[in-house]
């Protein structure tokens, strides 16, 4: 369309002939006898330079068919000057390219008024001038069923993806079969792969575009797993950091054990099974018994921090509870009050 006469008018013989140009290279690309003798013999041979006693394989003549708008099949013709239109009596006579394309469109030009002039060629957003999307044999419409306007995207299709916080701290692959409803009634089922990253948080999405129901022909909604965190017997998450409640004895706590003693640390098993020693918290200046509520932070034991890639971590809160005994003898109870009284 650059070299359309119409929009050429001070260059009227310069474009006239880039569009000659165009029209030969239609017909040669379209037409798989003239393509073989052109890459056999080159533009001589398509000009009159095959020899007439059938070296470019006796190609027939008349033209070259496709499937057209409105079914059957459409005739698109090329003149000749023989019965072997390669031959060197006839030599190679392009049609005008306005009549190609409007055999292809059905007796008019596609680009609006005056052929390839007139509106604007291609013009707008609409591909080929303002043409309804069904218009063209093989194209794959995104609009509704009603073939009115474009489908607007369709709301997400969210699915909650549970995990444990284990798998939460350490990572973990999940392989996931979905099935999604089709317009005509079939149900398509497929593996999605979801790479769990370490640190992940509830409320954490992972979208799968184009992956869900279909909503109207040739659109389908966005499958979008929402991560949701299982409850944890011992730790509890608060952000990037984990608590764990560690029970001490109210006799250590009243009583604290030496420090560097066996009695004086407690071990726990971190998430991802590692073992790691907590001492007893100290009973603070002035103080000798360890009041309940105490606790012991130790830095980098929490969660991964996602947004660090797995340099850093946050913070492990360890929460002292002191142990009441359930009941106490007369003899336990009488000496307690003596002492404490």
């Amino acid at each position: 369309m650059k070299w359309h006469p119409d929009r050429n008018k001070d260059n009227a013989e310069a474009a006239k002939q880039k569009f000659q140009d165009v029209g030969e290279a239609f017909e040669v690309l379209s037409d798989k006898n003239k393509r073989a003798v052109y890459d056999q013999f080159g533009e001589d041979g398509l000009k009159g330079g095959v020899p007439d006693d059938g070296a470019a394989g006796g190609f027939p003549g008349g033209g070259f068919s496709t499937g057209g708008p409105g079914g059957g099949a459409r005739t698109f013709r090329f003149s000749t000057g023989g019965a072997n239109p390669f031959g060197s009596a006839g030599g190679f006579h392009p049609s005008d390219p306005n009549d190609i394309f409007a055999q292809i469109f059905g007796g008019a030009s596609p680009f609006g008024m005056g052929g390839f002039g007139g509106m604007g060629g291609m013009g707008g957003m609409g591909g080929m001038g303002g043409m309804p999307e069904e218009s063209m044999p093989g194209y794959t419409s995104f609009a509704s069923p009603d073939y009115g306007e474009p489908a607007e995207k369709p709301k997400d299709w969210e699915t909650p993806l549970k995990l444990s916080l284990e798998e939460l701290y350490t990572g973990t692959t999940k392989k996931l079969k979905v099935g999604r409803k089709m317009l005509n009634g079939k149900t398509e089922e497929k593996v999605l792969t979801i790479d769990v990253k370490p640190g992940w948080k509830k409320g954490t999405k992972v979208r799968f575009a184009g992956s869900g129901n279909e909503t109207a022909r040739g659109v389908f909604q966005d499958l979008v797993f929402v991560v949701e965190e299982r409850s944890n017997a011992r730790f509890t998450r608060e952000g990037d950091n984990l608590r764990i409640i560690v029970p001490i004895k109210l006799v250590d706590a009243l009583d604290p054990p030496r420090p560097g003693t066996v009695s004086s640390r407690r071990t726990i098993t971190t998430l991802d099974g590692r073992s790691v020693e907590i001492p007893l918290p100290s009973p603070g200046l002035g103080k000798t018994t360890i009041s309940p509520g105490r606790t012991t932070r130790l830095a980098n034991e929490g969660m991964p921090i996602s947004k660090a890639k797995g340099t850093r971590k946050g913070d492990l809160i360890v929460e002292w509870n002191v142990e009441f005994p359930d009941k106490l003898s007369d003899t336990q109870r009488s000496a307690l009050r003596n002492a404490l009284a």
